[in-house]
């Protein structure tokens, strides 16, 4: 822990001012977008165009990388961001804003990919493990620190705004001016999704439906927040229970899918993150139930994500994981793109705020019906063949999940020859 701590904890401080950064614009967005009366329709639009841009970003940003290496790339991307979080107040347009968003997603995206092969680079072989969950923990660290900032100053003004925006200038301060050597950047070439269908059809089924689910809670929370009638701190709550829950069941859940048939697994967890959407909706009016709604519904969400990856993998060849990963994410950033709108568009009708619950358990009950249907299909895999389950967040990119795969591979590698020296 401490030598990762050592090798890479200017990038780690980075990210983690990045992720405030950007936990904040994004649920500052949907508090303003009320006091500047956009409809709900509009702002789910423009929380929508976020997951367009950190799609585009995640396909460009391996070429620009190489191009011109990893330290212009971040420097250049993270002064876009800064720029345009000074920007939405300035011009309070839903035009304006939504092509904001695009930027903002593209740039977030990119930023990733350059962080994540950089720490790669870092890791070793035995501590490769230890960085990917402190990268994980330091991005969801952040987005929980940004839910308290936002109550340091008045929504209606610029402050709010220009928190984040110094906050992401500053984060590339650390990592422009470690001694770290900017690594060598590769990619994989992704599968095609036909392939990766025939392989997985839970897994891609699963991850554009869960795309759909994270999206509505990561761009649409405050929107619901501000609609609902809610204070800017019980938004601010509200919004970091849906993290913090998916920091406390992330590993619970990974002890128990390498326990048993993880498609068994998919159907409980999407199941009670159903019944979690059921309760935020019909109880919703209760505050501590709305809390307790947003940690079941964050808790079980986060860790789908790592499930549905641990499930196609069970299926693959070890040298044909790399290859997945770039499907099976471009497959949940589809999902991602339709959830804002899907959620707006509900929220806009007689159902009101509950809308928001309502979409979020549709799409849980469609993944554990489909889930239970493709346990009928085909023989699951026995517990003692299946890989390791690693934790990976929807935030991260390609290169996370390669990572996150390296080490899988690696510890079955590890497993197995400590099994032959015993034998």
């Amino acid at each position: 822990m401490f030598q990762v701590l050592s090798s890479a904890w200017a990038l780690l401080l980075g990210m983690c001012l990045l992720m405030v950064g950007n936990g904040m614009q994004g649920t500052l967005l949907g508090i303003r977008g009320g006091i500047e009366q956009f409809s709900t329709f509009q702002m789910s639009i423009v929380m929508s165009c976020y997951f367009v841009g950190f799609l585009g970003g995640s396909r460009m940003a391996p070429r620009m990388i190489r191009r011109v290496g990893h330290v212009r790339v971040f420097a250049a991307l993270a002064s876009m961001i800064s720029a345009v979080m000074i920007l939405y107040p300035t011009f309070p347009n839903v035009v304006v804003w939504s092509l904001g968003r695009v930027l903002i997603g593209f740039c977030f995206s990119a930023v990733y990919v350059t962080a994540e092969s950089w720490l790669n680079n870092a890791a070793t072989n035995e501590n490769r493990g230890q960085a990917l969950s402190l990268y994980m923990i330091v991005q969801t660290l952040g987005i929980v620190i940004a839910q308290a900032l936002l109550l340091t100053a008045d929504p209606s003004g610029f402050v709010l705004f220009v928190i984040p925006s110094i906050l992401v200038s500053l984060a590339v301060t650390p990592i422009l001016l470690s001694i770290s050597p900017t690594p060598a950047f590769d990619t994989t070439k992704p599968m095609s999704l036909r392939a990766l269908m025939d392989f997985s059809p839970l897994g891609c089924v699963g991850m554009f439906l869960l795309g759909g689910v994270f999206s509505a809670q990561f761009g649409m929370a405050s929107v619901y927040g501000a609609e609902a009638g809610l204070s800017v701190a019980q938004i601010s709550m509200f919004v970091a229970m849906f993290f913090v829950g998916s920091v406390i069941l992330q590993y619970p859940i990974g002890w128990v899918s390498d326990r048993m048939d993880r498609r068994g697994l998919i159907v409980v967890a999407s199941l009670v993150g159903a019944g979690g959407s059921i309760l935020g909706m019909m109880m919703g009016h209760e505050f501590p139930i709305l809390l307790v709604s947003a940690f079941i519904v964050g808790g079980m969400s986060n860790p789908l994500y790592s499930l549905l990856i641990a499930h196609t993998n069970d299926f693959l060849e070890h040298e044909d994981m790399a290859a997945a990963s770039g499907g099976l994410i471009f497959i949940n950033g589809l999902g991602a793109i339709l959830g804002p709108i899907i959620t707006g568009w509900m929220m806009g009708t007689a159902l009101g705020p509950g809308g928001f619950y309502l979409f979020t358990a549709v799409l849980f009950v469609a993944l554990a019906g489909y889930g239970a249907y493709r346990s009928t299909r085909r023989a699951g895999v026995p517990v003692d063949e299946t890989g390791n389950y690693v934790p990976i967040y929807p935030s991260a990119t390609a290169v996370a999940v390669e990572i996150a795969q390296e080490y899988s591979i690696e510890t079955e590698n590890d497993q197995e020859q400590e099994t032959e020296n015993t034998a």
